[in-house]
């Protein structure tokens, strides 16, 4: 019998002489309102944590000239918290087992509205990004403990309306960010990218530490806590978080701290792996990996970052570069993204019960290869209306496959995995819009060296077109009384640098849209979840 059977066949009653009455199994156990309310808060929650991971994206620049900060250091505000997240997100899951989910959450819910309010309060930008490093690290707690709670409080027969909520909101806070922060900024200040998270998180504290009672502390597992785990984990993920944030800009080897984080990240990994199998009492439990549904979850989890976090950054690319679009008017442009996902969000939940989900994450990887085919064929001239099409098959497509991948990955474990499967799930997903981030930055510096060299050939001298265009463009600007050839010879640059970025943008969507065309032969490697029994659906 496989390893995936047999996680199967767990809590399946015995055979031999049945009881007159069987008993009901806890989740059997009426849902109180209590819980409800308790889950939605820490939702809330949740969604601030992932929110802020792309809020401070669109405003950047303004936050640049408030602390005075130079360019390279102005990009730690974000990479800081991704680094500080990332460690935080797997380690999750042994935290809430030792102090248990009521303590983890309400220490991560009040953490990161401390930290919230010294980001806004920070005066220079070495303060801002330790607040922001701390803010990632100490928020990130919330993002795993939401999954693992949605499924071990909830009935089988309520895991799918609750689902969607999670999914939407791990999906929308990203797709949404750059556009609430773009607005808070237009409106008031940079601060209140910031002080938007105070009350809130105010709230969701109080909230969750009255109502959550979830589970109990074991401190025992401290007696063994894996130092060495912990320290060769934060290594292996935060170095490697560094290397795919910085290495695209700096030529990756050819920058000395890219390469000597790469260094850094491969001893961790080799030593965090070690301590993984050999630790009587490991940060992180990779044995779940053995259950087929969760790795093959986590694989898809993987490539829909890709999808989630590669093309939020990609549209708003071609908008600033090449439609010299603002903050503000890219966040209105890729909004249609988080409306078509609000609308899919129910109607994903409800096929989830009646349709194979392996046949609904067909439906949503063919859709995101639709979307990026259509947008390969990109021209400087496309905007809102153009992007329609494109904007529709992603938001639709998250939400087919958000939903049955976190169905099906984490539906089908013990609840005594969850806590720790959450983590790594999560930890997934942002790996794979890391890697995402990464080769899409990659491919568009390379292509766009290539294109540039193909389109000078095409402008040089000896051409007519180009010779006969240049002498146009200097005729219309002798009448502006300056050095009218270099004047045109600057516009004829900036022209062909432009048509070599769309040209590059396109080829990035093309190779996503065989990326996602992959997918879907893969996803026969994934069991069909069994449907809930009665007795697993509360009785109903």
């Amino acid at each position: 019998m496989s390893i995936a059977d047999a996680s199967g066949s767990i809590g399946r009653p015995q055979t031999g002489r049945a009881p007159l009455k069987p008993a009901a199994p806890p989740a059997a156990q009426p849902l109180s309102a209590r819980r409800v309310i308790a889950f939605v808060a820490m939702v809330f929650g949740m969604f601030m944590a992932i929110l802020d991971i792309q809020i401070v994206s669109a405003s950047l620049a303004e936050i640049q000239a408030g602390l005075s900060a130079s360019a390279d250091e102005i990009a730690w505000v974000q990479t800081s918290y991704l680094i500080a997240e990332v460690i935080m997100i797997p380690l999750s899951g042994l935290l809430a087992r030792v102090f248990s989910t009521r303590y983890l959450f309400v220490f991560s819910a009040a953490g990161f509205t401390l930290m919230s309010i010294l980001c806004a309060t920070a005066t220079s930008i070495e303060q801002m990004i330790v607040w922001r490093a701390l803010q990632g690290f100490i928020g990130g707690g919330m993002i795993p403990t939401v999954f693992a709670t949605a499924f071990s409080i909830f009935p089988k027969d309520k895991q799918p309306i609750v689902s969607p909520v999670i999914g939407l909101v791990a999906t929308l806070a990203p797709t949404i960010g750059p556009t609430i922060g773009g607005y808070l900024t237009e409106l008031f200040s940079w601060h209140w990218l910031f002080l938007v998270n105070v009350l809130p998180g105010i709230v969701v504290t109080l909230v969750t530490w009255q109502l959550i009672d979830f589970d109990k502390p074991d401190r025992s597992l401290l007696k063994q806590f894996d130092w060495w785990g912990l320290i060769s984990m934060a290594g292996f993920l935060g170095a490697l978080e560094y290397v795919l944030e910085e290495g695209p800009s700096k030529d990756w080897l050819e920058s000395q701290p890219v390469a000597i984080c790469l260094a850094i990240s491969v001893v961790s990994c080799v030593v965090f792996f070690w301590r993984a199998f050999t630790a009587p009492q490991p940060i992180v439990d990779l044995t779940t990996f053995r259950d087929r549904n969760f790795w093959t979850g986590s694989l898809f989890s993987f490539v829909l970052g890709v999808g989630l976090y590669g093309l939020t950054y990609l549209y708003p690319v071609y908008l600033a570069r090449v439609r010299g679009y603002s903050a503000l008017q890219i966040g209105e442009t890729m909004f249609l993204t988080g409306i078509c996902m609000f609308i899919t969000a129910p109607i994903a939940g409800r096929l989830v019960r009646i349709v194979d989900p392996r046949w609904m994450m067909v439906a949503g990887f063919s859709g995101f290869a639709i979307g990026t085919f259509l947008a390969s064929d990109i021209t400087k001239d496309w905007d809102f209306g153009n992007l329609v099409l494109p904007q529709i098959f992603r938001g639709v497509s998250l939400m087919l496959c958000m939903i049955p991948i976190t169905n099906t990955a984490l539906g089908t474990l013990p609840p005594e995995r969850l806590k720790n499967a959450s983590g790594l799930f999560n930890l997934m997903r942002n790996l794979g819009g890391a890697f995402g981030l990464a080769l899409i930055n990659t491919m568009i510096n390379k292509r766009l060296d290539l294109h540039l060299a193909r389109l000078h050939e095409t402008v040089s001298w000896g051409r007519n077109a180009a010779e006969e265009t240049l002498a146009s463009m200097t005729l219309a600007m002798a009448s502006r009384g300056s050095d009218a050839e270099m004047a045109a010879i600057s516009k004829l640059s900036a022209i062909v640098r432009r048509e070599a970025t769309v040209m590059a943008i396109g080829d990035v969507f093309l190779a996503l849209t065989v990326l996602f065309l992959l997918v879907p032969f893969l996803i026969p490697l994934m069991r069909r979840p069994r449907p809930p029994s009665p007795e697993a659906a509360g009785g109903h």
